[in-house]
């Protein structure tokens, strides 16, 4: 309960944490900030890292003066991509051979057929939405993996979204997170970042649900 209690208190406050470890430790920082953003995109069961807003605060440090923005971007649009490309082939390893259980309810062929066809037409825009939906960021690679979606394909996807999630959230900080009402009311911002695309993804999924229920009907 204590570990849930510090994570929840570092994705809330993560500005002070992330100052303070600047102050500290110096450069360090921008490994640390590799590692996150890499394990939260590139291990399937670490969903829960604060992406959105950590990627705010860095911006909002770079607008101080305290960390570099030309490096701060390249470095963590590289570990957005080797994050995702790291997930990608994790799914595309063990997918075939999960999906090799016929009489399994999920993962059978049917529905690992139905996952590629899926992949093969909507992948690319799933693939750069879910960059800005946190949890679905952390699933949507290893699900094209496991669906068999062409490395060439995942990879100019990937590239694409991981540069746009990373680059105008960092520069939205960058600008933004200095301003005095930005910085009085972060805590509610990084709310807002975790719960409305949470909120849109529940909805998504209630409206697919709800429209399949009625053609079964």
């Amino acid at each position: 309960m204590d570990l849930v209690m510090l994570l929840v208190d570092f994705v809330l406050h993560v500005d002070r944490y992330l100052e303070n470890f600047v102050t500290n430790y110096g450069a360090w920082v921008y490994a640390l900030l590799f590692l996150i953003i890499f394990v939260e995109t590139g291990v399937v069961v670490m969903p829960f890292l604060p992406g959105d807003s950590l990627l705010f605060v860095v911006g909002a440090l770079c607008g101080l003066g305290l960390m570099n923005y030309p490096f701060s971007v390249a470095l963590l649009i590289a570990a957005a991509v080797l994050g995702n490309q790291s997930n990608y082939t994790i799914g595309r390893h063990f997918g075939p051979r999960v999906f090799q259980w016929e009489n399994s309810r999920f993962f059978n062929r049917r529905a690992f057929e139905q996952a590629h066809a899926f992949y093969e037409k909507y992948g690319g825009i799933t693939i750069v939405l879910a960059r800005f939906m946190p949890f679905l960021r952390t699933f949507a690679p290893f699900v094209a993996g496991v669906a068999q979606m062409t490395r060439r394909k995942f990879s100019f996807y990937d590239v694409t979204g991981g540069t746009l999630w990373v680059g105008g959230i960092v520069t939205a900080g960058y600008f933004f997170g200095s301003i005095p009402w930005v910085k009085a009311n972060l805590e509610k911002i990084i709310w807002a970042m975790i719960l409305v695309p949470g909120a849109i993804v529940l909805f998504g999924a209630w409206k697919a649900r709800r429209k399949g229920s009625i053609a079964r009907a």
